[in-house]
């Protein structure tokens, strides 16, 4: 195994460092999206939101009648809406997301953590583990996909 290891340190070739040079590129020029995202999302810049995101999105987060700001949405400003509805049903100086891994892989992200709020109208408090999953195309986002407890969220807004 060292031996490989050493033949392609002491003499690399331009075909399998190309690849690698522009996955790295797209990889970081996803991260910096996704970071610019979170800025944004954290400031309510829902204007930001709208530029960062495409005209259309494959938008998916599970469907919970119960819950007031999780409904589909397809375009860019429909998008970025969501944060600013999500305020507005829920306290935000108790909003809580950590992020636990952020994974980058070309134009995909993945981030994994836990977020907790509690909804206005009940006071109830909910509590669990998400997974985002991004992808991003020509600087902007054309995936959001969101995985959630969805059930913690509607017994929150349950009275």
């Amino acid at each position: 195994m060292s031996a490989a290891v050493t033949a392609t340190t002491t003499a690399p070739t331009a075909t399998p460092a190309t690849p690698a040079t522009g996955a790295e590129a797209a990889g970081e020029a996803t991260r910096a999206v996704v970071r610019e995202f979170l800025a944004a999302r954290l400031a309510g810049d829902t204007e930001r939101l709208v530029a960062l995101f495409a005209d259309e999105v494959d938008w998916q987060l599970a469907e919970n009648p119960s819950v007031p700001w999780i409904r589909p949405r397809r375009t860019g400003a429909e998008c970025a809406a969501q944060g600013a509805e999500l305020m507005e049903h829920t306290v935000p100086e108790e909003a809580r997301a950590t992020v636990d891994a952020f994974l980058v892989d070309g134009a995909d992200a993945v981030l994994t953590g836990r977020l907790s709020g509690t909804v206005r109208a009940t006071g109830k408090s909910f509590e669990g583990p998400f997974a985002l999953r991004l992808t991003v195309e020509d600087g902007r986002i054309t995936r959001h996909h969101l995985y959630e407890d969805g059930l913690s969220i509607a017994e929150a807004c349950t009275p």
